[in-house]
Order: C-alpha cells, then sequence, then structure tokens
C-alpha cells in the first residue's frame, strides 16, 4: 500500500491504471479510522481493480471551529489499519493541496439540506460538496463508497453527482454498530467512559421506538424517543425526526412515506453523535 501527499503523482498513477481499463474503487474518509471505514474499503477492495482511500480532514465542512481543532488525525495508525485490507493507495493531502485557492463555489440542494443536519449545521453541506467534487475530480473513481450513518450527506452527495453529471457510481454501506448499538463514529473516541455506556442508549431507544410503529402516532413516538434520551445523564437531543427516505421531509402519519427513517443527532457532553435507523 503507497501513502500519497501530491496530487500530481496519484493521478499520474491512476491515469496508468486506467490505461489498463482498471475499474477505480475510492473511499473518501476524514482519517481516525474504524471497523465502519474498514468495511466500506474492503467493500471497494472486493468490487474494483484498485482501490482508494483519501484521508484529509476537510475545514470547509466544519461550521464549529472548534470541532475542527478537536477532531482526530490519527494517520499512521489508520494506514496500519488500512494495511491488511488490500487497499492500494492512501492519498492523504495537506490542505493546500486540496485548497491552493479558497474555494468560493455555493451548491443547492433544495429542500435537502435544510433540514435535520442542514438547519442545525449551516454551510456543512456545502463544504462537503466542495470536497467531494474536487476528491472525485482528482481521483475520477468507477465508484465510490459511502456509509449509511451521515444519511443525509449520502443523499446530498447523490444530489451532487447528479446535478454536475459525474460519471461515478455511489454505492452505500449499512450502518456499522458496536456490540451494545452504538453507531461506530471516529468521535466516540472522544467519549469519556461513562458517556460511551450512555451513549449505547441512543440506538436502543431508536430500535425500541421501532417497535412502536403503528401502535403510536408519529408525533407522540417522536416526543417519547426525546424524553428517554433526555432523561439519562450527559445526553441532550438536538433532533430527532422521522423523515421520508427519499425527500428528508417529515412525515406525519405512518402512511405517508413506504420508506421511513428516523434520524437523529444527540450530544453526549460536548460530543455530538448521530444515527438513523429504518422504521
Amino acid at each position: 500500500m503507497k501513502i500519497i501527499l501530491k496530487i500530481v503523482e496519484l493521478q499520474a498513477i491512476l491515469a496508468v491504471e486506467k490505461q489498463k481499463n482498471k475499474l477505480i474503487g475510492f473511499v473518501p474518509t476524514m482519517g481516525a479510522l474504524h471497523c465502519g471505514h474498514l468495511a466500506l474499503v474492503e467493500q471497494a477492495v472486493a468490487e474494483n481493480d484498485i482501490s482508494i482511500v483519501s484521508i484529509f480532514v476537510n475545514p470547509t465542512q466544519f461550521n464549529d471551529p472548534n470541532d475542527l481543532v478537536s477532531y482526530p488525525r490519527t494517520l499512521e495508525a489508520d494506514c496500519a489499519l488500512l494495511e491488511p485490507t488490500g487497499n492500494a493507495y492512501v492519498f492523504a493531502p495537506p490542505v493546500e493541496e486540496i485548497y491552493p485557492e479558497p474555494d468560493m463555489r455555493q451548491f443547492g440542494f433544495g429542500t435537502l439540506e435544510t433540514v435535520m443536519e442542514g438547519r442545525f449545521r449551516p454551510g456543512h453541506f456545502n463544504g462537503v460538496a466542495q470536497v467531494v467534487s474536487r476528491l472525485f475530480d482528482i481521483v475520477q473513481p468507477d465508484r465510490a463508497y459511502f456509509g449509511e450513518k451521515d444519511f443525509q450527506q449520502l443523499a446530498i452527495i447523490r444530489a451532487l453527482v447528479r446535478q454536475l453529471e459525474l460519471p461515478v457510481e455511489i454505492v452505500s454501506h449499512p450502518i456499522v454498530r458496536e456490540a451494545d448499538g452504538l453507531a461506530m463514529s471516529s468521535r466516540n473516541t472522544r467519549l469519556t467512559s461513562e458517556q460511551r455506556k450512555n451513549a449505547a442508549i441512543i440506538s436502543q431507544t431508536l430500535f425500541a421506538g421501532r417497535e412502536k410503529k403503528n401502535r403510536l402516532p408519529v408525533g407522540e413516538l417522536k416526543r417519547e424517543v426525546v424524553e428517554k434520551i433526555n432523561a439519562v445523564p450527559e445526553l441532550q437531543v438536538e433532533y430527532f425526526d422521522l423523515v421520508d427516505g427519499d425527500n428528508l421531509q417529515s412525515v406525519h402519519d405512518w402512511s405517508d412515506s413506504q420508506y421511513i427513517v428516523g434520524c437523529i443527532a444527540v450530544y453526549a457532553g460536548d460530543v455530538r453523535l448521530i444515527d438513523n435507523l429504518r422504521f
């Protein structure tokens, strides 16, 4: 596995591979890798001739400067985890390589970006669109792999690909969970032992709530989920919504959609965790 820091070096290598008609699989990450990331990489390795993982903490998608500063950066450990997967290349550029000049592009995704994460993290999805489009332009993959934990981000990226008419297939992978149900996340490493224990209640409450689908009205179920999580020490729900999985708009009755997803963001102390579950 080769680590590459420069765009010109990566593109020179990929040009040779593409001349051989090799299929390129790409897994964009911000590092601090865990088993959820590795599942994406293993899928990319299995489904393509060449797999590339990018490790780049993208500053334009952090609306909270403190979150950017505290985001874990563990390149050496990440590469050690990737080595056994069969991944061919790690692209780990410095910020000035991706953004030699400030990226002033503005993207629009309509109602997809105004709800949930978009409501509470203004500018976040524009930053995601900037970096993903930039990386796609550099790598020009045949397939790109994203986890379903970032459910709204996945919808935005699909919309981005349609908007820009990019020749890349977006492949999603189900959420990978810890044994107690907590969705795997790089931010989990920032939890204290007590916060980590309590954070498992987020997914447990979602799964328990799903069992009550059609027995409770949508609004009542939403209130119950929020109240149960907020009753746990150091947990505070930022939002919980039941939405149509295609357009991300709130549902008000179980009959409103055949594809309903419960999406949630919760603070455990000052660590922000997200999760979702199909209802």
